[in-house]
C-alpha cells in the first residue's frame, strides 16, 4: 500500500508547471501512468524515486515514510526499495549479462537471486554474453532483471518498450505481466500506447498539466472519451454472436472481454482466434483486419 502526495515546480515548455499529485495506491497494483508529453509523468516517477525532490511532500509505502518534507526525512533512492527501468536500458557494456545483474546486488544479498531472475526472464543462454551482442528486446529483459535484483517492493517504468517494434512489444508485455505477479510488485508504468495500457495495467491513471485528472480502468477509460486522434487497440475474436442486422463480436483484450457490433460484410470476414485492430475515433468504434498478429 502507498500513500503519494507531492508537490513539484518544474519548468515545461510553456512555461511553469506545478506538478501536484495526491493518490492512494493499493499493494501489487500495476497502475498505468498516461497523458501528453510534458505532463510531469517522468517527474513523478523519479520523485517517487527519490532522484528529484520536491517541494512538498510526503510518500509512505506499507507503514515506512520515504519522504515527509514537514518532518525533514528524505530516504535517499538506495534506501526506498525501487527498481526502475528506463527506455535507454543503461547497461554496463564491459560486463556480462550475468555480471550486470550481480553488480545490483546489496552487500550481503544472496546471489541466489541472479540465477532466479536469469530463468525467469529466460536469460540463460545469453547470460555470458555483453550487451552489444544483444537485441533491443534483450537488452530490455536484462535492465527490467536488474531492476528486480534487490527484490524492491516498488517498481517504475518510464516507457521501456517504447523503442520496441510491435511483435518485440507484445512479448516483452507477457515478460513485464510475468515479473509483475511473480515478484508481487507494485508497478507504475508510463506509456503512451492505450492497448499496451489495456494490456497490462489495473488502473490508469491520466496526467494533465501536472495532476492526475482521472482514474479508470483503462478499457473503460479509452473506449469514453472522444479522443482528438484516433486510437488503436489489438484484440483477439473469441466468438461472434448473429444479430438482426450483423454480428456482435465477442473480443479479448488482455484480461478483459469486449463486444463491438459489426455490419454482416465485415462480420462474415470474421473468425473467432482471428486478431484484428479496433479503431476508437471519437464516439465511433470500428473493427479492421490486421496484418500484425501477437
Amino acid at each position: 500500500m502507498m500513500d503519494i502526495f507531492v508537490e513539484k515546480t518544474l519548468r515545461a515548455p510553456g512555461g511553469e508547471l506545478t506538478l501536484r499529485v495526491k493518490e492512494h495506491l493499493p499493494a501489487h497494483q500495476l497502475v498505468g501512468l498516461f497523458g501528453k508529453s510534458g505532463a510531469g509523468k517522468t517527474s513523478l516517477l523519479r520523485t517517487l524515486a527519490g532522484l528529484l525532490q520536491p517541494e512538498a511532500g510526503k510518500i509512505v509505502v506499507d507503514g515506512a515514510t520515504w519522504l515527509d518534507t514537514a518532518a525533514g526525512i528524505n530516504r535517499p533512492p538506495q534506501e526506498r526499495q525501487v527498481g526502475l527501468v528506463f527506455q535507454d536500458y543503461a547497461l554496463f557494456p564491459n560486463m556480462t549479462v550475468r555480471e550486470n545483474l550481480a553488480f545490483a546486488l546489496a552487500r550481503g544479498q544472496d546471489p541466489r537471486i541472479v540465477t532466479d531472475l536469469v530463468e525467469l526472464c529466460e536469460l540463460g543462454n545469453l547470460q555470458h554474453q555483453r550487451p552489444t551482442h544483444l537485441s533491443g528486446g534483450q537488452q530490455q529483459r536484462v535492465a527490467l532483471a536488474r531492476a528486480l535484483v534487490q527484490r524492491p517492493r516498488l517498481l517504475l517504468l518510464d516507457e521501456p518498450l517504447s523503442a520496441l517494434d510491435l511483435e518485440m512489444r507484445q512479448k516483452l508485455q507477457q515478460y513485464l505481466l510475468r515479473v509483475h505477479r511473480e515478484y508481487q510488485l507494485t508497478t507504475i508504468l508510463i506509456s503512451h500506447d492505450p492497448a499496451e495500457l489495456c494490456q497490462l495495467a489495473d488502473t490508469v491513471w491520466v496526467l494533465a498539466d501536472g495532476k492526475i485528472i482521472a482514474r479508470e480502468r483503462p478499457l473503460v477509460y479509452f473506449a469514453t472519451p472522444p479522443p482528438a486522434v484516433p486510437w488503436q487497440l489489438k484484440g483477439k475474436i473469441v466468438t461472434l454472436v448473429p444479430q438482426q442486422n450483423g454480428a456482435l463480436v465477442v473480443m479479448q483484450l488482455g484480461d478483459e472481454q469486449v463486444q463491438v457490433w459489426a455490419n454482416p460484410a465485415l462480420a462474415a470476414t470474421f473468425t473467432p482466434g482471428e486478431w484484428v485492430d479496433i479503431h476508437l475515433e471519437a464516439q465511433h468504434i470500428q473493427l479492421k483486419k490486421t496484418d500484425h498478429q501477437p
